[in-house]
């Protein structure tokens, strides 16, 4: 396992992120489906290719509501400093598009 070796090694309330190699490539989705409960919320991250009937789960995320809520802020800082340095993300949506990101 990857461990995050940039951790100050005095602290011992620092937590050290481990990342293995078999999710360290990532999985690539073009669409989520957000759902919630009293205790929790789910994401699915699905990969829908153009013209294929079917889209795959490629990861489902279950968090708490206050982890969704942190998760939340956290997008939307990283948006707006991406935006600061790169300009704004244009929401493209062309005819038979796949549907926007959202609840289901």
């Amino acid at each position: 396992m990857a461990t995050n070796n940039n951790a100050p090694q005095g602290n011992k309330n620092q937590l050290q992120i481990q990342l293995k190699p078999e999710i360290a490539d990532g999985k690539y989705s073009n669409l989520a489906m957000i759902g919630h409960g009293p205790n929790e919320f789910l994401i699915d991250f699905i990969f829908a290719a153009p013209g294929m009937p079917q889209a795959p789960v490629v990861s489902r995320i279950v968090m708490t509501p206050e982890n969704a809520k942190q998760l939340m802020f956290a997008l939307t800082d990283n948006v707006n400093k991406y935006e600061s340095m790169f300009g704004e993300i244009k929401q493209r949506a062309p005819k038979g598009s796949m549907p926007p990101m959202g609840n289901n």
